[in-house]
């Protein structure tokens, strides 16, 4: 196993508390787990490496990251306070359903824009999150991404 596969999740799975939400929502979050799948960088700091399994969760109004092996070794729990995240979150739920209403009755021209700002949410999202796991989890900007992704779908319930 070369030493960037090392590092890397293979599974990510969501508490089971989540339930089913409306299908932008369920969409968002399956396109999420499968782009992680596919492609990431995912390095807990003083760990010989992988593969990884990530179970994230919600509790007390904190993010749980619970890293193991792929043989079920445990690896870190790391649990975040969502507070640096409350403002950004709130903002890229209102650009979303803005998204998806300009999705079905706007022009290219008016989506595109919706979608630029939404994108530029994301990535403040991303980066705040980097910068939390910082000294914790190295993660790529794309990985970041995605993992923003499904800590928004743990709050959007629908």
């Amino acid at each position: 196993m070369n030493a960037k596969s090392a590092f890397r999740l293979t599974d990510v799975t969501l508490d089971e508390s989540i339930g089913r939400s409306t299908p932008d929502v369920e969409h968002e979050r399956a396109v999420a787990i499968f782009d992680l799948l596919e492609e990431n960088s995912f390095t807990p700091e003083g760990h010989a490496g992988g593969p990884y399994h990530l179970r994230l969760s919600l509790v007390d109004q904190k993010l749980v990251l619970t890293i193991m092996t792929e043989a079920k070794e445990p690896v870190a729990t790391h649990i975040l306070s969502l507070t640096p995240f409350r403002r950004i979150i709130k903002d890229y739920f209102m650009i979303c359903e803005s998204y998806y209403q300009a999705i079905r009755s706007s022009t290219p021209s008016q989506i595109e824009a919706i979608d630029m700002g939404r994108r530029g949410i994301h990535n403040e999202g991303s980066q705040t999150l980097q910068e939390r796991l910082k000294g914790k989890i190295t993660l790529d900007m794309d990985t970041a991404r995605r993992l923003f992704t499904l800590v928004c779908v743990l709050y959007w319930r629908g």
